[in-house]
């Protein structure tokens, strides 16, 4: 019986990493045993990414948020406060974007809290 080594799959699995590798320079896109390294930590770097990617969000919201309400004379900590005690549930998300394209509504909803 002749022996079998699995040609097809191990060549399939190669050929995934390497496709992944497209791009990237050198060696790193066509010598399997780097383009595996790189690979690898490139989705770990992807990984990370998303995690970090939401808490720059909402960063970038929180700020948006402050500069829009020091202009009307409170703080950031004390307008989400406000907002709390009132019982209006907006998102920092929403409320960014109130600030940042309907700039009167905001101020209406910040005299509406004060």
């Amino acid at each position: 019986m002749p022996r079998s080594k699995n040609a097809v799959a191990s060549r399939a699995r190669r050929k995934k990493i390497l496709d992944q590798a497209k791009g990237f320079y050198g060696k790193r896109k066509n010598v399997y045993t780097v383009a595996k390294n790189i690979v690898e930590k490139g989705l770990t770097y992807s990984y990370v990414g998303r995690k970090l990617k939401k808490r720059e969000y909402r960063q970038l919201w929180i700020a948006r948020i402050n500069a829009a309400v020091r202009e009307e004379g409170l703080t950031y900590s004390q307008f989400i406060n406000k907002l709390n005690t009132k019982g209006i549930e907006l998102n920092r998300k929403v409320l960014a974007d109130l600030a940042m394209n309907e700039p009167e509504s905001f101020k209406a909803l910040v005299n509406q809290v004060k």
